[in-house]
């Protein structure tokens, strides 16, 4: 079993209010990102953290004091999470800052599958209410039930 770590995105987790339900379905089904483990076991899950926020002057050592937390339960890989891979600018550079600074744990881009359509519908929501009026995860998980239920 392949010892994992997952950074999901401060604003998604903090300002939306995100459970990474989605990336914790994936690891449990074995889907998405987490389909690379199936011939190891599967992924055991030791830690999810979030990044510092959009960043400042001190964001990169932020990260690494976080992404530290997991390094000492000896993650074999940290995965960054598709909320991070969906809406930060900065995802190439805190993953290539993560590589040079722990360079025996595998970084990977990405958690899980989004069904056809729906990590777009998700991307433009997430970005529509960071920068408007907080509308937390919940509002998004009602609207998506109601439209499966009425399909």
């Amino acid at each position: 079993m392949k010892k994992i770590g997952i950074l999901t995105c401060s604003n998604t987790t903090q300002d939306l209010g995100c459970s990474s339900f989605k990336c914790l379905e994936d690891i449990y089904a074995g889907g998405g990102e987490f389909k690379r483990y199936e011939a190891e076991g599967g992924a055991q899950l030791a830690g999810i953290i979030n990044c510092a926020g959009c960043p400042t002057a001190v964001a990169p050592e932020k990260l690494l004091t976080r992404v530290r937390s997991l390094a000492v339960l000896g993650v074999e890989a940290i995965h960054l999470s598709a909320c991070v891979m969906g809406l930060c600018p900065f995802k190439k550079k805190y993953a290539g800052l993560l590589e040079k600074e722990f360079p025996g744990i595998e970084i990977v881009l990405g958690t899980h599958d989004a069904p056809e359509g729906e990590g777009e519908f998700f991307m433009d929501w997430a970005r529509q209410n960071l920068s408007t009026r907080p509308n937390p995860m919940a509002d998004l998980a009602s609207q998506v039930a109601a439209g499966r239920q009425s399909a």
